[in-house]
C-alpha cells in the first residue's frame, strides 16, 4: 500500500475492523518511512460477468446495484444503511453460488425478491423500471405479488 503522504510502498496495519453496513475491511496505516498514518478500505472485488438483455457481458459492480436500489428506496422508510446492507447481501448471495457468469435478470429477480420483504413501494418502484411494464395489468399483477 502506497503512503499518499511520501509515496513510500511500506507500511503496517495498526487497526483492522469490519465496517458494518458495507462489509468493507477499515484498516488504519502507518508508513513506516514519514511515519504519518492513514486509512484503506478493502471491499469485495467479485469477478463475475453480468449477461444484458443485448447479448453483451459486462463485470459484475456492486456499485451499479446500489445506485439501482438507491433509486428505488428514495422517500421512503428504508434507510442509506438498509440500502448498503442489501447491495451487499445480493452480491453475498451472487458469490456463495461460486459462478463465472449470471443474467441480468437473475440479478434484477433477486433484488426484487429482497426489496418486496424490505418495502413495497421500493419493491414496485424497481419492478417498473426492471420489467419495463407495457400495460397496468402487468403493474397490478406485481402488486399482488406483495405479501400483506
Amino acid at each position: 500500500m502506497r503512503c499518499p503522504f511520501c509515496t513510500n510502498e511500506e507500511s503496517k496495519v495498526t487497526d483492522s475492523r469490519t465496517v458494518t453496513e458495507t462489509h468493507a475491511i477499515r484498516r488504519r496505516r502507518e508508513c513506516l518511512k514519514c511515519l504519518r498514518r492513514f486509512t484503506t478500505f478493502e471491499t469485495i472485488d467479485l469477478t463475475l460477468q453480468v449477461l444484458k438483455k443485448n447479448g453483451v457481458y459486462q463485470d459484475f459492480s456492486q456499485e451499479k446495484l446500489l445506485k439501482g436500489l438507491t433509486a428505488a428506496c428514495h422517500h421512503t422508510k428504508v434507510s442509506h444503511e438498509q440500502v448498503m446492507t442489501l447491495a451487499y447481501k445480493i452480491t453475498s448471495h451472487l458469490m456463495e453460488r461460486q459462478i463465472r457468469e449470471v443474467t441480468a435478470q437473475e440479478i434484477g429477480e433477486i433484488a426484487m425478491e429482497y426489496l418486496q420483504v424490505l418495502d413495497p413501494i421500493a419493491y414496485i418502484r424497481f419492478a417498473c423500471v426492471y420489467r419495463r411494464f407495457k400495460c397496468v395489468d402487468e403493474l397490478m399483477t406485481a402488486l399482488g405479488n406483495i405479501p400483506g
